[in-house]
């Protein structure tokens, strides 16, 4: 079991003044610099929720020899940090700063030294919004070639302190070490742990569902689907979970830029029924793809992106061939839970009419506004470059079919990357927080991002904070599909193996 937690350092009065602990002294013969300092990670202006885990910071390692930096709270309490190139400041007391700063701003100044010369650079702030996050976090950590792989991993993260704990792995299990193990696609109603789901693959297959705690290992294939359960989406208030059934295939590029597709040859969208074990079918158009179901916050329609046909020159070519030409549009059905009974397909977001494709939505917890990942072609942008975030009010849709221009969409400029893959959003359970996987540190690695969002206001992203900053350099693995959680998984890794033996 892996953990990162912070030793303590002896924590002493209500705010900073602080004289335990290790705290460096301010260079007293610096040459000032005009320009915000290099930081790794970039926290320079951005705003934080108020409950955050330190977000700790390094100078560049081929550049600089030593940081220094100074924080400074609303009311000029003040302290230092410092180690090498690395600013890694304690938690409680962090957590002292943040109480401080509520609503206000806390004051960073950076010093490097180069080449045996102090340099001070431009200070910048870190505003500290009153709302906080979600306290935990989970994903699937992953290699970034998604064909090869030994140990996978679902964890759990701890988001106001370092803690990362697992809640399943795929050795635990496996019975057959040729054939493997994959774990994945987790999911919660409603951001809470007693009722969740995860699929595991290949050796030992099948979907743990939890179910007020207790814990089943379902077969949810049926001889009239595609494949068992897929892409999941939990019902708000019944016992009731969306999945897509899949026949997936990945294809990997040797000049395209992108890297790896991942399309569906036949996808379809279905409704299983926790209490009964059934499943029922919500659309299975032949000729089209359906993906990716997400519930209104009521409850009351289901969201799901469907792909509209191919020009007929097409239809029975090889889809290795014609993949850059499926895209997909939003579309939902009304829903009946008393009856489970489906309404007609409305078409919301007509992606395609601006030559999209939509993937990944997701209605804030208010219902106020929708998140979707947006790029030129496929159902897969983890690995698109052209893919961003997009986010439009919800009042826009009357009945008609919204397109980019009459949706008004939210500016999220200070959200997505210029040249990289964002994709994978979510909202945080009190709809302040937008989280989002994206590739823009390397183009390699997935890496969890963050932004505040209050009422169609978005401020600038900023990356998971990590005890150690360099770990988002050195660790060789994606975060994949990051959910929010308000309370940890309970179950441990070796009570969710229990259930493999029955």
């Amino acid at each position: 079991m892996k953990r990162y937690i912070l030793n303590g350092i002896c924590f002493l009065g209500a705010l900073l003044l602080l004289s335990c602990g290790h705290h460096p002294s301010v260079p007293s013969d610096a040459s000032a610099s005009s320009e915000l300092p290099p930081i790794f990670p970039d926290y320079c202006d951005v705003t934080v929720p108020c409950n955050i885990a330190p977000l700790n910071f390094m100078l560049p390692t081929d550049q600089y020899e030593e940081c220094v930096a100074r924080i400074t709270t609303p009311d000029g309490q003040q302290q230092t940090y410092g180690n090498g190139v690395k600013v890694q400041m304690p938690e409680e007391e962090w957590h002292t700063i943040l109480d401080a700063s509520k609503g206000k701003s806390i004051k960073v100044e950076v010093w490097g030294k180069k080449e045996g010369k102090w340099q001070s650079f431009k200070p910048f702030e870190i505003h500290v919004a009153n709302e906080p996050i979600d306290e935990y976090l989970s994903y699937r950590l992953i290699e970034p070639s998604y064909v090869a792989w030994s140990f996978m991993e679902i964890a759990q993260r701890n988001l106001t302190t370092f803690e990362e704990t697992q809640i399943f792995n795929n050795e635990i299990t496996s019975n057959d070490w040729k054939k493997g193990q994959c774990v994945n696609c987790h999911s919660y109603q409603n951001y809470k742990t007693d009722n969740m789901l995860f699929h595991v693959r290949l050796s030992n297959g099948g979907t743990v569902i939890v179910n007020d705690g207790k814990i089943s290992k379902v077969d949810l294939k049926r001889d009239y689907t595609i494949s068992g359960g897929v892409y999941p989406a939990w019902h708000p208030t019944a016992k009731l979970i969306a999945f897509s059934t899949n026949r997936t295939r990945q294809v990997f590029h040797t000049l395209n830029p992108n890297k790896i597709e991942v399309y569906d040859e036949a996808s379809d969208m279905i409704l299983y029924d926790v209490e009964t074990d059934s499943v029922s079918i919500v659309s299975n158009d032949s000729t089209l793809l359906e993906v990716y179901p997400t519930w209104s916050p009521d409850g009351k329609y289901l969201y799901y992106c469907k792909s509209v046909p191919l020009p007929e020159e097409m239809r029975d070519k090889d889809i290795r061939t014609t993949y850059p030409k499926i895209q997909y549009n939003l579309v939902r059905r009304s829903f009946d839970v008393a009856t489970h009974v489906f309404g007609d397909e409305e078409l919301v977001y007509d992606a395609a009419s601006d030559d999209k494709s939509v993937t990944l939505p997701r209605i804030s917890p208010d219902g106020r506004y929708l998140l979707f990942a947006l790029g030129q072609y496929g159902c897969f942008h983890s690995r698109h470059h052209d893919a961003d975030i997009v986010c439009i009010p919800m009042d826009k849709y009357t009945g008609t079919a919204l397109t980019w221009e009459t949706s008004s969409p939210v500016d999220l400029t200070l959200l997505n990357s210029k040249d990289y893959s964002d994709s994978y959003p979510s909202w945080s359970s009190n709809g302040h927080w937008i989280m989002l996987a994206s590739r823009r540190d390397d183009d390699n690695f997935s890496r969890v991002y963050f932004a505040y969002f209050n009422n169609g206001k978005v401020e600038k992203a900023f990356l998971m904070p990590q005890e150690d900053p360099e770990l988002h350099i050195s660790l060789l693995k994606s975060y994949n599909r990051p959910e929010f959680m308000v309370e940890p998984v309970k179950i441990s890794v070796e009570e969710f193996s229990r259930v493999f033996d029955k």
